[in-house]
């Protein structure tokens, strides 16, 4: 087939009017919607050029990428509304405080955004023609008036940009629709993903990557009734629109929310029939998961909605369908958009009854209690719990005293208290909710996500609010110090989340620093197991530029160092070898064909968002013809690598490299004799009488999609230094189950005897997960040899469990 031939007109309404003077997309990128796959640059000049030209559009900057691309929201409503937007805006909010204001006069506020995966570009190419529509169709004056359409044309600018890129690179002329072509297989890792290869579909409720930030500052601005969030699936469906499968929906959710997706599918029926477009609903898909567009906002007092596009991954596509062509994708994202807001229009007062009787509810159910969160010895992964909450707008107080719960000490400056009797106290509910019954097996994302575990603080509720001390509206994390200039030394201990990144910079200065393998005293005050020491003599700095140095670096990373006057303490001396040298490392990660790189996106980003520290990755393509003898350590996500490596990594980690595998990578390092790992084989659950149709529902039910596992720690062992408590919180999706050593000591994490903590696993593997071990560790020649069987970086937002990877960086040539 010949390159396609497509117009404006193949998506608009027939049926309407066009105001001439407003730009159309060709007018400004040079080419139709759907001719070629719109770049991100291209689509930020048409927004540009709508706003500039519209009185219907304004345009607001609300920060970049990792890759510096803009984060634009558009705000589309009539030229009067305009007028008074902030008005219209407070007014919206003041109704979701006191049932006492009319809101049948108020407009309704729809969110549209487009395309949160990069490599399902359908939707950022329709906001192209549902924007045009918007600012140029005449006789929309109702729509307009009655509603405020706030805009989102890419939620990922960098990997739409990315696969837009790939899809133009790889077209040809004569366009081929065999889905063997190269143009519709992009290369690792893909332009789903952002910068650092994160779904950002996932970070809703985390909030922990730029973008997130920008959409959830204007959600909680806003308060949107409707937010519709556009996506792909395989090119052999057909188009998807919520409400999902029902048994899927996560039981905070109210009835009534689903209730109105149901009538709002409605209209997404009608108008797809009107353009012959095939379509199904509730058959697929789950509103479980608040971390997702769809569902973030069903426990805001919204409406998520979910589209899913049989996805062309190219210009054209051989389907079970028949051809699968772009602007085809294109057309049924932008009609779906204009079926939203038609129902939003026909549905206002309704729609935004619901939103005032959710927060009036929200706050009758409400009690006069609280729940407490933090970590006496961490401030800063207590503070990022706490920024996390502000962020969504959950009002936080400081400790008034120091007090115990449940044998934990919550410090006044380490932790918060979260009343109970305040507007948003529903979603409090849904981030820190225990949940181990559920009425379905079967889960497109994670079953669990309690944010206390995530973060690894300790956590009671039930608390008198006469515990809570003064509302905390401007939150600072603890500054950093270096308590005095010392002639005799430095002590740092490795409790505080940002150590890790403070001891590579003294490391990287070329200082020398050790590890205690001990607990002690000095001068009265209790160190525990992992303090570093940093001697002040025969150091590459003086006496005085050591100070500075160390002062500076204690700011920069937000921990206190302790400068002691002398070595003699109650327990190990300062100079005793129970400090053991710590070597700078060099750190480097197999990355490309055959990695997961959600996993090591993760990885990426820990080192050098968070820790500011170099991670080489080394791609699969070349690993073999590189020399890696400068590298300490070599990290493999969860992987399915080529054998041809293991010769390479075996003479490596005997000559000394400590090499650290995760998930699947586990298995392969065990059949390549790396490693002695004993696993236990899953199990299905016994389930007489399966039918055909549900014989995929029996095989799902026995994935660990993702929960929460209690284990207990060994803190004595290099691996869980800095950890404070006897047990710890491990996230897992993977039903890979290693048998514990007979040896106590070679088990420093290991699974109790009935783990779960939150979140599904069948009865089969919660027999098997008991006692196994999450982590191993075994010497190869002179090296070592790590693995974990689960993610200990998971999304950016399991703080509680990424030292655990510091520690194999720092500490693996003590394991």
């Amino acid at each position: 087939m010949s390159a396609q031939e497509v117009n404006l007109s193949y998506y608009l309404p027939k049926d309407v009017t066009y105001n001439k003077n407003i730009p159309t997309p060709k007018d400004i990128i040079g080419h139709e919607v759907g001719e070629w796959h719109v770049t991100h640059d291209k689509l930020v000049e048409y927004m540009k050029a709508l706003a500039a030209s519209s009185d219907r559009i304004s345009i607001e900057d609300r920060g970049t990428t990792y890759e510096g691309r803009p984060l634009l929201l558009l705000t589309i409503t009539s030229p009067e509304n305009h007028k008074n937007i902030e008005s219209i805006r407070q007014k919206h909010i003041d109704a979701t405080d006191d049932t006492s204001v009319d809101i049948s006069k108020n407009p309704i506020v729809v969110y549209q955004g487009f395309s949160i995966h990069g490599n399902e570009p359908s939707g950022s190419n329709a906001a192209l023609a549902v924007a045009y529509y918007l600012a140029a169709a005449e006789n929309i004056d109702a729509l307009l008036s009655n509603t405020i359409i706030l805009f989102d044309p890419s939620f990922n600018p960098d990997g739409l940009q990315r696969f837009a890129y790939w899809a133009n690179t790889n077209k040809s002329k004569n366009i081929n629709p065999d889905p063997n072509d190269r143009e519709y297989s992009e290369i690792w890792p893909g332009g789903r993903t952002n910068h650092y290869q994160f779904d950002m579909n996932r970070d809703w409720l985390p909030v922990q990557l730029p973008e997130s930030k920008a959409r959830i500052a204007s959600f909680h601005k806003w308060l949107p009734n409707i937010l519709t969030d556009h996506h792909e699936m395989g090119s052999n469906s057909s188009f998807f629109f919520q409400p999902g499968i029902p048994s899927r929906t996560n039981p905070l959710t109210p009835q009534m929310n689903q209730d109105l997706t149901k009538e709002i599918a409605t209209y997404h029926a009608k108008a797809l029939d009107k353009i012959g477009s095939l379509y199904y609903s509730e058959e697929s898909f789950d509103d479980f998961y608040y971390g997702k567009g769809s569902t973030f906002p069903d426990i805001n007092g919204g409406i998520g909605i979910l589209f899913e596009q049989a996805s062309s991954r190219g210009h054209a596509q051989e389907t079970e369908n028949g051809i699968l062509t772009f602007p085809f994708t294109i057309r049924n994202q932008f009609t779906a958009a204009l079926s939203t807001l038609e129902a939003a229009k026909n549905m206002r007062v309704k729609i935004l009854q619901y939103q005032q009787d959710f927060y009036k509810e929200s706050r009758s159910s409400g009690d006069n209690k609280a729940v407490v969160f933090g970590d006496e010895k961490d401030a800063a992964k207590s503070f990022m719990l706490a920024e996390v909450l502000k962020r969504h707008q959950i009002k936080i107080h400081e400790v008034k005293a120091d007090f115990t719960e449940n044998g934990k000490i919550f410090k006044k400056g380490y932790s918060y208290v979260v009343p109970m009797n305040q507007k948003n106290q529903r979603l409090v509910k849904a981030m820190f909710d225990v949940r181990k019954t559920f009425t379905d097996s079967l889960f497109y994302d994670v079953s669990a996500w309690t944010f206390n575990h995530a973060f690894g603080v300790d956590y009671a509720e039930n608390i008198a609010l006469s515990k809570a001390g003064t509302e905390i509206t401007d939150l600072k994390m603890k500054t950093g110090s270096v308590s005095s200039q010392s002639d005799y030394g430095y002590l740092m201990p490795w409790n505080e989340y940002y150590t890790p990144k403070a001891l590579n910079a003294i490391l990287q200065k070329e200082l020398r620093a050790k590890v205690s393998m001990k607990n002690f005293k000095n001068a009265g005050n209790s160190y525990e197991y992992g303090t570093i020491f940093i001697p002040v003599q025969n150091q590459k700095l003086d006496t005085a530029e050591l100070f500075e140095f160390l002062n500076q670096v204690a700011k920069e990373s937000n921990v206190s160092i302790t400068a002691v006057t002398t070595g003699l303490n109650d327990g190990i001396d300062l100079g005793s070898e129970n400090f053991s040298a710590i070597t700078k490392p060099k750190v480097a990660m197999l990355v490309g064909e055959g990695i997961t790189s959600y996993d090591s996106g993760e990885i990426w980003h820990l080192f050098d968002q968070r820790f500011d520290m170099h991670l080489t990755r080394l791609d699969m393509s070349y690993f073999t013809r590189t020399d890696i003898s400068k590298y300490t350590h070599i990290v493999i996500p969860s992987s399915n690598i080529d054998a041809a490596a293991i010769e390479k990594l075996t003479t490596w980690v005997k000559n000394g490299g400590i090499l650290v595998g995760y998930k699947n990578t586990a298995k392969w390092l065990a059949a390549n004799k790396m490693i002695n790992l004993d696993f236990e084989e899953s199990k299905m659950d016994t389930i007489k009488n399966v039918s055909f149709e549900d014989r995929s529902l029996q095989s799902g039910a026995q994935y660990i999609g993702g929960a929460i596992f209690e284990a207990t720690i060994d803190r004595s062992h290099p691996i869980n230094f800095g950890y404070k408590n006897e047990k710890i919180a491990l996230f897992r999706n993977s039903t890979m189950f290693i048998k514990a050593d007979t040896k106590s000591y070679n088990n420093p994490i290991k699974y109790t005897s009935n783990p779960l903590l939150s979140g599904y696993i069948s009865k089969e593997n919660s027999k098997l997960i008991k006692n196994t071990v999450p982590f191993k560790v075994q010497r190869l020649g002179r090296g070592r040899v790590i693995v974990f069987t689960d993610n200990t970086n998971f999304r950016a937002f399991w703080f509680g469990t990424n030292k655990l990877l510091m520690n194999t960086i720092f500490f693996g040539d003590l394991m």
